[in-house]
């Protein structure tokens, strides 16, 4: 690991609270009358109801959402047995993959215990605490039978995921593999090379998916498997071959699958040329597969390529898989994780890749329109339907092979409470965050003489989110930098008033008043324009010499709003724009709109922000479900704000039929379907939740975030602009550092995507 690398890990782990994970109390505790409730003498009443009905563990305490992530520390990553202790970083890390993925909450535990049997006693001794079990990095022969044994004795679902996870991920792998090669697993030769906890656990996922044993071929670091080997352990002689082979090179010719879980560079060139045509590689050692990516390339044209690695396609990624599975698992309260569920989970995995990606995910990978095919067989791993997916596959598999204990029957109402449990909040903005750093664009700051701007303008480019172009006097920022305690040596400061800008100040002015002549605005009026930072700024857009633009905390963005008008312009087939708000709250994420632009919007604005609204809320990977709001329901006020609601539904309903959204109606009503659906039968919402407010004025959309973010019910990423033809966006006065940094992630994003569209009309 390089030094920087190395510093910055234990830097990460150590500033402010050390470690990754803690616990934080679910219920009010402030009071007296609280604190009689969460212990004496109230707590006595749900342990009386548990000890009469065990089951109601899952109703009273944490148990149906609580996985113990639990090491002995032989097999910790690539590092081997290096203890109990020293695993630890790792298992608080898959307890964070837990939390932020799939909502579960996790107690990392760390026994120093190598006898099999001492280490099962301990488990089960602690069993009673979780509602799951997650054996992780315990070396083979004996995470077999830890795990078989804990599945056998215990009533919960126990997981060996080092085993499974893989297995489950190059099993969906695998299967779309075949799909696009156009072969039948049970017809294919395969090629194991590994005999550790993982490449047998895939094995015997492969068999259960069709492929017959004497197809397969296994080696470990000896060689061929083979039933003349008398060095084999239970679980290799398992995959023991009668064949008279003895080496990886004679195995691998005329194969058709290759999966490896071993050591870096022990696949060649030559043996992949060696292979049937179109060659299944799937090379998973970690960090560096068994074939390199460009020698796998070089190879031949015709193979499908798959590592452990995220910069390389088709990752092979464990997170695609045991977050979800537990999600499912615990939701039935689950007594077991079968082989059922387990292949329910592989083929949730390998349908989502064949269906379109969201803008968001392509994205964040810099990829264009991601498809299914050669190099893309999984989806990735930011990819928020996973969640609803696998959790929702998994959990019918429980409740269809009989081990859960809690039937679900509303799919439609637990697909909607794992989004709102989740959210796809922090998700999001991390998936932002990775797909900027990717790609990071030239952001102009107008405002950088304020401190939060100047802060989110260092912070971004020390995350790597972006390039930043600073806007003001260097003698200033500088002063504000030190007063701060900010580096801002490297970033380019352009100063207006400086005469080397004149040149491109005329250029500017000359642009823009050819583009304005028959609107009246002369070469000189435009000069003139052009000491205005923000006129400037985004001119500086226009012409491809920044990606994007932030401006708000000092302008008046009335003021600001006309000149992105003028300069950027409205994009084609609208006649306006607006700005919105994204809430992540406890009860999911929620979308609001118009935040800032439109004062008093007619009905024809309202037509524009609604449907503008709606492709931003699918570019966030949510399906939009509108609700426009106003004092009345349905036309019961037939004066104000509320007809302008009215006239815009209707032109909505008659013009754009596939948009979800209905409206008038107050707030109670929008988010109380029950209430929604049986006072207004005709509504077009019916038994759908509510994601998308549209308010009838500024106002009212601005107060309601502002109220929402004040009162601590959620956080919020905007105010996200929604029709200018270029990555133009607005804070406002009081906005913090970290709302500046998020939306100058939006900004990036946004140039992102702008750009692709372009180089696809191109195209």
């Amino acid at each position: 690991m390089a030094k920087s690398i190395k510093e910055e890990a234990l830097r990460y782990h150590a500033e402010g609270k050390p470690g990754k994970i803690e616990v934080i109390p679910t219920k009010p505790y402030s009071t007296q009358a609280d604190l009689s409730l969460a212990y004496s003498p109230g707590v006595a009443e749900p342990c009386l109801a548990i000890e009469q009905n065990p089951l109601d563990a899952y109703k009273y305490t944490s148990k149906g959402n609580l996985v113990a992530v639990i090491s002995n520390g032989t097999a910790v990553l690539g590092l081997g047995d290096i203890g109990a202790m020293s695993g630890k970083p790792v298992m608080e890390g898959k307890g964070l993959l837990f939390k932020i993925f799939a909502g579960i909450d996790v107690f990392d535990i760390e026994v120093d215990e190598k006898d099999p049997e001492k280490f099962i006693q301990t488990v089960k001794a602690i069993s009673p605490t979780f509602g799951g079990i997650n054996l992780e990095d315990i070396k083979a022969p004996e995470c077999f039978e830890i795990e078989t044994r804990l599945k056998a004795e215990l009533d919960i679902p126990v997981m060996h995921d080092d085993q499974h996870g893989t297995a489950i991920i190059s099993g969906a792998g695998l299967l779309n593999a075949l799909e696009i090669t156009g072969r039948k697993i049970e017809d294919v030769k395969i090629v194991v090379n590994g005999a550790g906890a993982a490449s047998i656990s895939c094995t015997r996922l492969y068999v259960l998916l069709g492929a017959k044993k004497e197809n397969i071929i296994m080696c470990d670091s000896k060689g061929v498997l083979s039933v003349y080997r008398n060095n084999l352990n239970e679980a290799k002689k398992e995959f023991a071959t009668d064949k008279n082979i003895k080496t990886l090179e004679e195995a691998v010719a005329g194969a058709d699958v290759f999966l490896g879980l071993s050591v870096a560079d022990v696949l060649t060139k030559e043996m992949v040329r060696s292979m049937n045509d179109n060659p299944i590689v799937f090379a998973l050692a970690n960090p560096n597969p068994e074939i390199s990516y460009q020698d796998a390339m070089d190879s031949r044209p015709d193979i499908i390529f798959a590592t452990g690695r995220s910069d390389y396609p088709n990752q092979v990624n464990n997170v695609l898989g045991f977050p979800y599975i537990f999600r499912g698992a615990l939701d039935t309260h689950a007594k077991a994780i079968n082989e059922e569920m387990k292949l329910a989970a592989v083929k949730a995995i390998a349908a989502l890749a064949k269906e379109p990606v969201p803008d968001v995910v392509n994205a964040a990978y810099k990829l264009k329109r991601t498809t299914f095919g050669r190099d893309y067989i999984l989806p990735k791993p930011l990819d928020p339907r996973l969640l609803t997916a696998v959790s929702i596959s998994v959990a019918k598999a429980a409740i269809e092979s009989g081990v859960a204990r809690k039937v679900i029957t509303d799919w439609e109402g637990y697909a909607n409470h794992l989004r709102e449990m989740m959210g796809y909040d922090n998700k999001l903005i991390r998936s932002f965050v990775d797909m900027a750093k990717a790609n990071p664009k030239r952001v102009v700051f107008a405002e950088a003489n304020h401190a939060n701007m100047l802060k989110a303008a260092v912070e971004a480019k020390s995350e790597g989110i972006c390039i930043p172009i600073l806007l003001g006097n260097e003698e200033r920022l500088h002063k504000i930098a030190a007063e701060e305690n900010l580096n801002i040596d490297g970033i380019e400061i352009v100063n207006l008033r400086h005469d080397r800008e004149n040149d491109r100040r005329a250029r500017f002015a000359k642009i823009f008043s050819e583009q304005k002549a028959r609107e009246g605005v002369t070469f000189s009026e435009a000069y003139e324009k052009m000491v205005d930072r923000n006129a400037f700024g985004m001119m500086m857009v226009n012409t491809g010499e920044a990606d994007a633009f932030i401006t708000g905390v000092y302008s008046r963005y009335s003021e600001v709003i006309k000149l992105a008008e003028q300069i950027i312009g409205i994009r084609p087939s609208y006649k306006h724009f607006g700005t919105m708000n994204i809430i992540s709250s406890k009860k999911g994420t929620f979308f609001i709109a118009d935040t800032l632009i439109n004062r008093h919007p007619s009905a024809d604005v309202l037509k524009d922000v609604a449907r503008l609204t709606h492709d931003a809320v699918r570019f966030f990977a949510h399906e939009p479900v509108m609700a426009m709001l106003s004092y009345s329901n349905f036309g019961a006020d037939k004066q104000g704000s509320p007809m302008k609601v009215h006239e815009a539904i209707d032109y909505l309903h008659t013009n754009y039929p596939e948009l979800v959204v209905d409206g008038e109606m107050q707030v109670n009503f929008a988010f109380d379907k029950k209430l929604r659906d049986e006072t207004y039968p005709f509504n077009k919402l019916k038994g759908k939740d509510v994601n998308t407010l549209i308010f009838p004025n500024l106002s009212s959309a601005n107060s309601a975030y502002k109220l929402l973010l004040e009162m601590g019910v959620g956080e919020s990423i905007g105010p996200i602009q929604m029709g200018l033809n270029k990555p133009i966006h607005f804070t406002d006065l009081e906005s913090s550092t970290r709302d500046i940094l998020n939306l100058t992630t939006v900004a990036v994003v946004d140039a992102i995507v702008q750009e692709q569209i372009e180089k696809g009309n191109e195209e």
